[in-house]
């Protein structure tokens, strides 16, 4: 079965208030499985718009990564980071088929 990600670019207008936030967001993360992949490192922008920050979270599954997002806690927590940042999420299935190196 594939993964799951959620791969969002957000930019936060304040970061005190953001870690309310990231207080609340460990709950539903922790009971659907969520595990970070990239949280905010170093990056170039060589193509098309960016945000200040980067963040891909892998889930077991696709299901798990919907299902984190639609959750009560998901939902509560987002209460608390719309009014302080701006967010581009995807929720996207992994990919388990051929790489170039299998070809």
């Amino acid at each position: 079965m594939a993964k799951g990600y959620w791969i969002a670019r957000v930019d936060v207008a304040d970061p005190e208030k953001y870690k309310a936030y990231v207080a609340a967001n460990a709950r539903p993360f922790k009971a659907h499985g969520a595990r970070f992949v990239v949280r905010a490192g170093r990056f170039e922008n060589p193509e098309g718009s960016s945000r200040s920050r980067n963040v891909v979270i892998e889930f077991p599954s696709y299901q798990a990564a919907l299902d984190c997002w639609n959750s009560p806690d998901y939902q509560a927590a987002i209460k608390l980071r719309a009014p302080v940042s701006t967010i581009d999420l995807v929720i996207i299935e992994g990919y388990d088929g051929p790489q170039p190196s299998d070809q």
